[in-house]
């Protein structure tokens, strides 16, 4: 291959609820742009996170077969986020964007790791910082970080007890059809199986209603469809619509059902005091025929550390707040949108809890050009696999297969070369090099050691499979802090 491309857009066991009051930045929402005269009031939340979304699968990031005129427009009248970290898989994603921490660093029960997160109820999440300043909040839609499993889910690992008032979905993804189910409340089984073909329009349904009941005071919800994870599932009005086939038509209907929960948003006149936020949890699978999803110009898919895997959409919109129509660059992750909700709340954090997102209302309002990130750690489950400082991303070596990711290993997800090991240090210049091609370490042997040394900090703060982190959380004192991560497949 010659030639390179030119640059694109994208680029101690402490309670669960203490807060430090002097934890996050203040911003007094009736100073906002457009907001003069109006009385303060604290601005509502939607987030929506898509189930294996990539990158390349919404119209407004180069999608050239399926049509999303409702995100597009979203994306036209607020802020598209081009480099959106997210996880290589959906558990520690979700565990991210809930705890504002890389998935390593959470705590879960009985101190071990699980593959998909199960967030220890000690935690402290953004529904709970949320609480704590009286807004109402619902979780709807799939949950994933309560032991992913839809038969032996465990009800007091549930959204009611994690900060949510009100929770609407199932408890992990919809890999085994016949074994969904959804629950509501504190646990009541309400379908089983559930219905996968109707609860996109069935979630929208309940945000609108949640919406409805709670719009006279703060409120947070947290959309989590279920597509387009495999399977997939379109209702009657979409199925067979769309020129990219199912995985098109699932998308079309997510689209559509959140143009209907912006509608009402507009319909009661919550628009200058509601943030929209849209992103995904992590990549594509890329090897699926006609079931998966595209990764825009990215390499790898789900499952992988490459940009394919863990960067994904982000769309943020919120009239009179964040100014119609920019795009950005700068790097953002999932475990930001804690401490950025936070500051826009103006609630405090949780109080001597390290976490690693940035607060990035700076960026959302235009009073910042850029992000506060600029640093980023690949993980795989618990293994260290790549690093990012400002353009440059290296990859470390790894093995192929390694005994310590199984089941993660051998990839289903990943084609051969991009499951293929890593035996010498491989850096990239994402600014030049998004799709990860051209290997520049022997050139640069000065950033090859830069990022080599932040890939230790991270060792230390955060571990890696062979070891555990100073900086991570083990509320269970009955089972001795590990030496290593006690995986649990």
């Amino acid at each position: 291959m010659t030639g390179r491309p030119h640059s694109v857009d994208c680029a101690t066991m402490l309670t669960r609820r203490t807060f430090c009051q002097a934890g996050a930045a203040t911003l007094v929402a009736a100073s906002a742009p457009g907001l003069a005269g109006k009385p303060a009031r604290r601005p509502n939340f939607v987030v929506i996170l898509a189930d294996d979304l990539g990158y390349g699968d919404l119209g407004c990031f180069g999608s050239p077969n399926i049509l999303t005129p409702q995100l597009d427009r979203l994306a036209e009248e607020g802020l598209k986020l081009t480099c959106v970290y997210a996880e290589p898989f959906c558990g520690p994603a979700r565990a991210s964007l809930m705890t504002g921490s890389y998935p390593i660093r959470v705590a879960e029960p009985g101190n071990a790791k699980h593959r998909h997160t199960v967030l220890h109820v000690a935690e402290t999440t953004i529904a709970d910082v949320l609480a704590a300043q009286g807004y109402r909040n619902a979780m709807i839609g799939k949950w994933g970080i309560g032991v992913q499993s839809n038969t032996n889910w465990r009800r007091d690992l549930q959204p009611l007890h994690q900060g949510f008032h009100h929770y609407f979905g199932t408890p992990a993804s919809n890999d085994t059809p016949a074994d969904v189910v959804l629950v509501e409340g504190d646990g009541k089984v309400i379908e089983a199986p559930a219905k996968l073909d109707t609860l996109t329009e069935r979630y929208a349904d309940e945000a609108i209603r949640f919406i409805r009941e709670n719009r006279e005071q703060p409120f947070f919800v947290y959309l989590c469809p279920n597509m387009p994870h495999v399977a997939l599932a379109a209702s009657d009005r979409f199925r067979g619509t769309s020129a990219r086939g199912l995985f098109g038509d699932v998308v079309e209907e997510i689209d559509h059902h959140v143009g209907r929960i912006v509608d009402e948003v507009r319909s009661l006149g919550l628009e200058d005091d509601t943030y929209v936020i849209f992103t995904s949890d992590n990549g594509p699978w890329v090897v699926k025929a006609g079931e998966g999803g595209s990764p825009g110009p990215f390499r790898g898919g789900k499952q992988s550390i490459w940009e394919g895997g863990v960067r994904v959409p982000g769309i943020v919109w919120a009239p009179g707040r964040v100014a119609a129509g920019r795009t950005s660059d700068a790097m953002t992750a999932l475990q930001d949108w804690l401490p950025t909700l936070a500051s826009l709340a103006e609630a405090p954090l949780p109080q001597g809890v390290a976490l690693d997102g940035k607060d990035l209302s700076g960026l959302l309002l235009g009073t910042a050009e850029t992000s506060p990130r600029s640093t980023f750690a690949y993980y795989l489950w618990t293994h260290l696999q790549a690093v990012r400082k400002d353009r440059w991303k290296l990859h470390l070596p790894r093995p192929q297969d390694p005994e310590w990711l199984a089941p993660l290993t051998p990839s289903r997800s990943l084609t051969p070369a991009d499951a293929a090991a890593v035996a010498t240090p491989m850096l990239f210049d994402l600014q030049s090099d998004y799709g990860e091609r051209w290997n520049v370490a022997t050139e640069h042997p000065e950033i090859v050691a830069e990022l080599f040394a932040l890939a230790e900090a991270f060792r230390g703060e955060l571990g890696d499979y062979n070891r555990i982190g100073a900086g991570v959380r083990f509320f269970d004192t009955a089972s001795a802090r590990p030496t290593a991560p006690v995986r649990v497949p």
